[in-house]
């Protein structure tokens, strides 16, 4: 199992001053460390179970391109692109630009965008529940398309593009990989199989995640997709690992078991320097046996 570490707090002491800072030396600690993922909220409001819009939030693809001038290896997505939040030709481009300027590590994280006080707040249009999941199927289609020798018109419900041209392509071949963050067994998870190459599935507990993936499993059956080809990730909130490493090992132990293969965490506590750096040596190579 690998490690993703995951930046949504930006709130730390002296952030006034030292904000990027912070942001770029987390993410060259991950990187020093040997973690594969390094990751953003695509938020602009922060979440109200962190303190809500009085705190720091700074946008996901510029933080993203900033690490990427001060990182070489590790890749980079945000976790992910609220579908909401630009239009799919746009995020398309801004992510190949990601996937340039970091030498072919970008990563498209997407899903189809929850926070509503966010879009009322900067003024975003927030569609039902089923628009906004009809919306992120059409942007996906869209992404692939513009990543592919298809640069001819695309008419969707919701979206019309005339040309989908994307020039210069990305490093990435074929493209960025698609991840798609949720566990919704109806649309998500068809998604995923019908359109990605990761997902990323929230860890509540592995009797939940052992169910999860085998509904994802039906779903590939039911496209013809590979389930063995998809890649296994999930986001882990409950507890900080490095309060009980032995018991945080032990329980991923269980989602490796049932194929999870990179656990993405949000570092804990006032230094999210150290902790990464702790992360990294004490628990990455325990994950990694397993």
């Amino acid at each position: 199992m690998e490690l993703g570490v995951h930046y949504a707090n930006f709130s730390h002491p002296g952030w006034e001053e030292h904000l990027t800072d912070k942001l770029v030396a987390t993410a060259q600690a991950a990187e020093a460390g040997g973690a594969e993922l390094f990751t953003v909220m695509d938020h602009w409001f922060q979440m109200e179970n962190m303190g809500g819009p009085a705190e720091p939030m700074l946008e996901a693809y510029l933080s993203l391109a900033h690490v990427a001038a001060v990182t070489d290896r590790i890749r980079l997505s945000a976790l992910v692109t609220g579908a909401t939040y630009r239009h799919p030709g746009l995020l398309a481009k801004t992510v190949t630009t990601l996937d340039r300027l970091s030498g072919g590590r970008a990563l498209l994280g997407i899903g189809a965008g929850w926070y509503e006080r966010e879009h009322v707040g900067l003024g975003v249009p927030f569609p039902s529940t089923s628009e906004r999941f009809e919306r992120l199927e059409e942007t996906l289609q869209i992404c692939r398309q513009l990543w592919s020798d298809d640069d001819g018109p695309y008419d969707g419900a919701h979206f019309q593009l005339a040309e989908t041209i994307c020039v210069p392509p990305p490093l990435a071949q074929p493209h960025p990989p698609i991840m798609i963050g949720g566990a919704g067994e109806k649309k998500t998870l068809r998604f995923v199989a019908q359109y990605a190459q990761w997902c990323n599935i929230f860890g509540s507990s592995p009797e939940v995640m052992e169910h999860k993936l085998g509904v994802l499993r039906g779903h590939c059956e039911a496209v013809g997709t590979d389930y063995d080809a998809i890649r296994k990730t999930m986001i882990f909130e409950a507890t900080d690992p490095l309060a009980d490493v032995d018991g945080f090992v032990a329980t991923m132990g269980e989602y490796a078991a049932l194929g999870i293969e990179l656990v993405t965490l949000m570092p804990q506590g006032e230094d999210p320097v150290a902790w990464t750096e702790r992360m990294c040596a004490e628990v990455l190579p325990r994950l990694r046996a397993l």
